[in-house]
């Protein structure tokens, strides 16, 4: 993809420089406000455009990709959280019942059986 960008910026690169070549002698005169006029050359005016066109999208696109990195990163948090919880101290405060306790198989008798008589 890298390689498309480059050759995609070179082709541009040689598109301006041959306008500039085939348009240098031409000045032309840009009025900004009444009372302020700018000469200038054909090529210079079409630099300047196009760098004016370019700069808002390209802080655009960029804020864009720092706002999603920010969100992946964010949610690559979350999941490392989720997969892998941190054991906590204190164990039944996370659990919604209480245990349930073992049930004797006999009843207690409080009171101790006579001792059998020895023979």
């Amino acid at each position: 993809m890298q390689i498309v960008r480059t050759i995609l910026w070179i082709l541009l690169l040689v598109g301006v420089l041959a306008f500039s070549f085939g348009n240098w002698d031409r000045q032309i005169d840009v009025r900004i406000w009444p009372g302020i006029v700018w000469d200038t050359r054909v090529p210079a005016l079409v630099i300047v455009s196009f760098i004016l066109g370019l700069l808002p999208m390209w802080i655009y696109h960029r804020g864009v990709r720092w706002r999603q990195s920010r969100r992946i990163t964010a949610l690559e948090t979350a999941t490392q959280k989720m997969a892998s919880p941190k054991p906590d101290a204190d164990t039944t405060a996370a659990r919604p019942y209480p245990p349930k306790q073992a049930v004797p198989a006999e009843p207690a008798n409080p009171v101790d059986p006579e001792p059998a008589p020895k023979s």
